[in-house]
Parts: C-alpha cells; sequence; structure tokens
C-alpha cells in the first residue's frame, strides 16, 4: 500500500459526488419553492428527508461492503473481527431505518458516526489507505450536517 497521504483525485470527486442526493435532500427541504419546482417532474421519495434517508441507506450498504474488502488485508483473529465489523452499518440501517421519521434520521447519522469508528478502526489497522480517513471524516461532516437540517423545528 502506498503511504501517498493525497487522496486521489477519483476518490475525492466521486465521494463528492456521492453527496450531491444528500445536498439536494437539504435544499429541497430547506426550500418549499425549490421543492415545488423539482416536484413537477420527480417522484416524492427524491425531495426533501426522503432522498437524505434513501440515498443515505444505500450508502451505509455500499459502506460496509467497502470494509469488507479492507478486512481481505488481514490476517488471523484480525481477519475474522474485520469480516464482522464490516457487515454492521449494513445490518445496522436496515434495522433502524423504517420509514420517513426523524427516528430513522436520528438512527442513519448514528449509523454515520458509527462507520466514521470503524473507519478510523481499519485505518489504524493498516487495512485502509493513508489517505481514507482524510475523505472519509470531511464527507462524514458534510452528510451529518445534511440529515440534521430535517430535525431542525
Amino acid at each position: 500500500m502506498s503511504n501517498d497521504r493525497r487522496i486521489p483525485r477519483p476518490a475525492l470527486l466521486l465521494g463528492l459526488a456521492g453527496l450531491i442526493p444528500f445536498l439536494w435532500s437539504a435544499a429541497t427541504h430547506l426550500s418549499p419553492a425549490l421543492a415545488g419546482w423539482a416536484g413537477q417532474w420527480l417522484p416524492p421519495m427524491f425531495l426533501g428527508a426522503y432522498v437524505g434517508l434513501t440515498w443515505g441507506t444505500v450508502i451505509l450498504s455500499f459502506m460496509s461492503g467497502v470494509l469488507w474488502g479492507f478486512a481481505t488485508k488481514a490476517e488471523g483473529r484480525e481477519a475474522g473481527v474485520a469480516y464482522a465489523l464490516s457487515v454492521i452499518p449494513a445490518l445496522w440501517v436496515f434495522c433502524t431505518v423504517t420509514d420517513a421519521s426523524a427516528n430513522s434520521t436520528i438512527f442513519l447519522a448514528a449509523g454515520f458516526v458509527g462507520l466514521l469508528l470503524l473507519d478510523a478502526t481499519y485505518s489504524a489497522w493498516g487495512l485502509a489507505p493513508v489517505w481514507w480517513l482524510r475523505l472519509r471524516v470531511m464527507l462524514t461532516v458534510v452528510v451529518l450536517a445534511c440529515l440534521a437540517i430535517p430535525l431542525q423545528a
């Protein structure tokens, strides 16, 4: 594995692109005019909190697969632990994000916090690239900010 601390451009660009649905969710929640305009062409699941919850569910499941891939680099007991931990984000979101409620949003946000802790663990074990945690922190901060918007009174 390279010791290059720079985030590879494709990883950075695709990671940032993955924020678009979260940003769209926040924007259409904050702006009823935007939601109304977009609602002329898009079904409700692509507006407001719904798109953030749906996309967040997809991303947490995807990230379980990424962690599984990192686990393939582990050996012995560490491998077993890494594989077991890698399925937690997908199981978490499957069991806790059950509707479009504030509770589901809170559970989803908690899943992203937990994922970041797993990212830090895999990084500490040397299973993730050296730049991984920098990328994940940046992306997670934006995701959590976007998920928090529908929770505001």
